[in-house]
């Protein structure tokens, strides 16, 4: 089950970059055609801004699972095991509430904007809502494991915080492994 959440994890990390390589291509594409040759195509505009919304979602969606959302953490890390599960705990029943009324919202949007047409493409806005369900599903699937595993005391104390202080510190989780099996961090000097 673990390998098979794995592959579906990679498939959105692969779809991100197949949206940022759409939007790259559409985006300069316009800008080289109105500098170039005083046209345009009218359809990039929208599509470059669902590929954007559509990729913040699903990055969303890896981050959250791979525990790489910037936070406040320095509170709960001078906490005790009983404390930190006890934060773990309430930051997820609020999460888990916020991603369900983020879904229950998008669910009546795109229900409402089901059979409106997109101005420059003529595609269902349903489409552009539909983001929203997609990732509140997701979400809510790993908020919900995650609550499950820190209520049976299946997360180690460091599992425990779901947020990095900043970006460093991840940066540094990455390296602390490499530097310990003597993997190589770069070209060696000349």
């Amino acid at each position: 089950m673990r390998a098979l959440v794995d592959i579906y994890f990679r498939l959105l990390k692969g779809i991100i970059a197949l949206l940022l390589a759409v939007m790259v291509v559409m985006v300069f594409g316009n800008v080289v055609l109105r500098y170039g040759f005083n046209s345009g195509i009218t359809v990039s505009e929208e599509l470059a801004r669902w590929c954007l919304v559509w990729m913040t979602f699903i990055g969303a969606t890896v981050a959250l699972r791979e525990r790489q959302h910037l936070g406040m953490d320095f509170l709960v890390r001078m906490m005790s095991r009983r404390g930190r599960t006890a934060c773990h705990v309430l930051s997820h029943l609020l999460m888990i509430y916020a991603t369900w009324l983020l879904l229950a919202g998008s669910w009546k949007q795109t229900l409402l904007n089901i059979d409106v047409a997109a101005p420059a493409t003529g595609l269902s806005n349903g489409w552009f809502y539909g983001i929203g369900i997609f990732f509140g599903v997701s979400a809510g699937i790993i908020l919900l494991n995650d609550l499950y595993q820190g209520l049976v005391g299946h997360l180690s104390e460091e599992e425990l915080i779901s947020v990095k202080e900043n970006e460093e510190e991840t940066d540094l989780e990455e390296l602390i492994p490499k530097l310990k099996d003597g993997t190589p961090l770069g070209k060696p000097l000349p």
